[in-house]
């Protein structure tokens, strides 16, 4: 299923309650955009969470659905509230209580791409803003609530898994000197957006593929995590971040020769995760 804000990959038959979703892999670039914008090309796309839509292509094959955003982060943040407006970048809109996200430029119309490199010269409209919202992050929150509110109706739970990358030096700064560094973050909001069951089984899912994995530092989830996450009534949401080092050229915005066979092991991780509650499977095999 296709949309201008977002494409869903469906299985022929959906057998899990497990939902991934990635956000922030979308690369269409409106050309008035990146004409509007005081950025290259290429520096623009440094925030982007690129590639990772590919990475869990395999989904469907398990029986999961997979919902990625088409627009890039860079235009519009899925992984926002849509009234978390920039008054920096965004004119007519009035200043609100700190909020941290807003305050570093990462609102849902970011002022900034990663390295804090302003994304333009002056303020956008109110219009231009309330339209992007309106024809991108509505349909894909829309989309997004539906798939979870289908799998909770279906198996009585919803697992959703909302996929992003990580820069390499995001760890590099939150790791103790001469310690291995995670290759993988696991979000719940400190257990607020997941039961400590779920979460541990996911994280299984990453160790026993080999991978160093760390639990909410230093990310913890953000608007998905905890809007969508309701574990006392179902909802279970985790963030998974990944190193961009495992399978990317961080500088060049590529996939690196490693790509394919970081692809690979991705592919036996999603297959662990996609049985969690899988309906043709009995308790003793999940």
């Amino acid at each position: 299923m296709h949309g201008d804000a977002f494409y869903l990959l469906k299985p022929t038959q959906v057998l899990t309650p497990v939902v991934f979703s990635s956000p922030h892999s979308g690369r269409e670039y409106p050309l008035d955009f990146l004409a509007n914008s005081t950025l290259d090309p290429l520096t623009i796309r440094s925030s982007e969470d690129a590639f990772v839509d590919d990475l869990f292509q395999s989904a469907p094959q398990f029986g999961a659905q997979l919902l990625c955003a088409k627009a890039p982060r860079a235009y519009i943040d899925m992984n926002r509230a849509c009234d978390e407006l920039d008054p920096a970048v965004v004119d007519g809109v009035q200043r609100s209580p700190h909020n941290p996200r807003i305050a570093s430029g990462l609102g849902v119309i970011p002022r900034v791409v990663a390295g804090g490199r302003a994304i333009y010269s002056g303020k956008l409209s109110l219009t231009e803003a309330q339209w992007r919202i309106d024809q991108h992050w509505r349909p894909y929150h829309a989309e997004l609530r539906r798939l979870t509110e289908e799998s909770v109706r279906r198996f009585g739970k919803s697992i959703l898994v909302d996929c992003h990358s990580m820069p390499h030096e995001a760890i590099e700064m939150h790791s103790r000197p001469g310690a291995a560094r995670p290759q993988v973050v696991l979000g719940d909001r400190f257990g607020a957006a997941a039961s400590r069951d779920v979460m541990d089984q996911i994280e299984d899912a990453f160790v026993s593929s080999g991978l160093r994995v760390v639990r909410n530092t230093p990310f913890s989830g953000a608007y998905i995590t905890q809007a969508y996450g309701r574990p006392t009534r179902g909802f279970h949401a985790i963030q998974v971040e990944i190193d961009r080092s495992l399978y990317m050229d961080e500088a060049t915005v590529t996939r690196s020769a490693d790509f394919q066979s970081f692809k690979t092991l991705l592919d036996t991780i999603i297959a662990r995760i996609a049985r969690l509650g899988r309906a043709d499977l009995p308790l003793a095999a999940e």
